[in-house]
């Protein structure tokens, strides 16, 4: 793969900023610390930096929630490896578990009891080709993600 960057969405745990995300990117060296890890694992934010401002996420501790690849194929936690599999399923990652009925010019969203479905899945590996990653702060730097992404200036403190 000619493009080794990852494309990373970090959501922000803390309550005050309402869980708000921020796009980033993993790349050039950075991008070789990702391969091989999995859902669940821990990583340094010194690895990651915010898209606009171009600063590294340092003194933050970021967990991996999940991903997809480039054709958006989700990554589930329960399936080992990185490679595509077929999977059947109910609600939940990657299938909603409803189908639209149109009745009468109208359109409905039905439920049906025991709604199952073959979908294919990526493993909870992070190889190269998985395309985004979703981590979620576990531990706090100095400077806030705002003051990071340049959402919030320095004079307000």
């Amino acid at each position: 793969m000619a493009d080794n960057t990852f494309v990373a969405v970090v959501n922000d745990t803390d309550p005050k900023n309402k869980g708000e995300s921020y796009p980033c990117s993993i790349s050039g060296s950075d991008y070789n610390q990702f391969i091989g890890k999995k859902i669940g694992d821990v990583v340094e934010g010194q690895f990651v930096k915010h898209k606009e401002t171009e600063e590294h996420l340092d003194g933050y501790k970021l967990e991996i929630t999940g991903g997809c690849d480039n054709v958006g194929t989700p990554m589930r936690r329960d399936l080992d490896g990185g490679s595509k599999k077929p999977l059947l399923v109910t609600s939940g990652t990657g299938f909603k578990g409803h189908k639209i009925v149109n009745k009468k010019g109208q359109r409905y969203r039905t439920k049906h009891e025991g709604l199952r479905m073959r979908k294919k899945f990526r493993g909870s590996t992070i190889t190269n080709e998985t395309r985004q990653i979703n981590l979620k702060v576990v531990g706090k730097g100095k400077k806030s993600l705002a003051k990071i992404s340049g959402k919030e200036s320095s004079e307000e403190e």
